[in-house]
């Protein structure tokens, strides 16, 4: 179990931060980091795609939003699975990659922040860092399956998330009734006519820290890119310039966050734009999952849907609604 208190505004009733908004937020792309590191003319070729992807988003959120609209761009680099790697090795190819293709980055982004995110000033780490991950994963809440015999432990204990009742739910009640155990399949809730189940591994317990699932992690990326999240109130992230000409050997020297464009919108935004491979579709709709199973932070979701009504923006409570993706062939 990876969390030992629940993280809540509630308490002390703190002043909630607000975050500056762009309409939309854009990710464009993604790639491992082997594949930056040993074929950079695929992520340059695949950036030159993307380019012309990004503008027809921009015309399209002109039409919805009008010609001032905000839209910023940004890359999420897949440090948490890959921390033996070096920025200084990395990041220099990446975004020389993206300046030739054309391709504009407003925000660079690590997805340990994900995990938890260090407060950077001037280029340098201080203070304890913000428990991101475990803030999330604390508000959880899980539908237990009607009706619920115990057979196996929550959602907080085990670390797996489900939208409907596992196929082994039903061991239990065929024990009990002393019968012939026979399979029965998942079922998913609220289903139509057929059931589409997943079962989403959120963590594990592999050492004596826990490991986050990319799944999770990807759900927590949206957060931030949503500007939903607070810590005692204050907004977690903070963009900082990039300092220097140079990148840090190690990652935990390099910012959660970094703003690469000076005169860029907002990081965070109403709704979110994810241009990724299609090998990420089973990932996406894991992150659907975990979010529609989130108690958000009332006064943080009322905050944002009051400044979208000042603005005539359409905002969903539901936050998974503002979740829109384009998956990518051949990349």
């Amino acid at each position: 179990m990876p969390v030992a208190q629940r993280y809540s505004e509630a308490t002390d009733q703190p002043q909630i931060e607000q975050v500056p908004l762009s309409h939309l937020s854009i990710e464009v792309g993604h790639f491992y980091l082997k594949d930056i590191a040993r074929d950079i003319d695929k992520v340059r070729a695949e950036f030159r795609r993307i380019v012309p992807l990004v503008r027809a988003f921009i015309e399209s959120a002109k039409v919805q939003y009008g010609n001032d609209v905000r839209v910023s761009t940004c890359y999420l680099i897949d440090d948490y699975f890959q921390p033996d790697t070096s920025p200084s090795d990395i990041l220099g190819k990446l975004l020389a990659a993206a300046e030739e293709a054309g391709l504009g980055i407003d925000y660079l982004a690590r997805e340990s922040g994900c995990h938890q995110i260090s407060r950077f000033d001037r280029g340098e780490s201080r203070g304890e860092p913000i428990p991101v991950a475990e803030m999330v994963a604390a508000r959880i809440v899980a539908e237990p399956a009607p009706p619920d015999n115990g057979s196996r432990p929550p959602t907080a204990e085990s670390g797996w998330l489900c939208n409907g009742r596992r196929s082994s739910d039903h061991d239990h009640d065929q024990v009990q009734a002393m019968r012939n155990r026979t399979y029965r399949p998942p079922e998913e809730f609220g289903r139509r006519e057929h059931s589409l189940f997943l079962d989403v591994e959120l963590w594990s317990n592999r050492t004596a820290e826990t490991r986050w699932s990319c799944m999770f992690l990807a759900a927590v990326w949206h957060l931030l890119r949503l500007g939903m999240l607070r810590y005692n109130g204050a907004a977690v992230v903070d963009p900082q310039p990039q300092h220097g000409e140079t990148w840090p050997r190690r990652w935990d020297e390099v910012p959660p966050v970094i703003q690469l464009n000076p005169a860029a919108q907002p990081f965070a935004a109403y709704r979110t734009l994810s241009m990724l491979p299609k090998s990420y579709i089973g990932i996406e709709h894991a992150v659907r999952v975990v979010l529609d199973h989130l108690d958000l932070d009332d006064a943080v979701l009322a905050q944002i849907i009051d400044r979208a009504n000042a603005e005539g923006v359409s905002v969903s409570r539901k936050i998974s609604d503002r979740l829109s993706h384009l998956l990518l062939d051949g990349a």
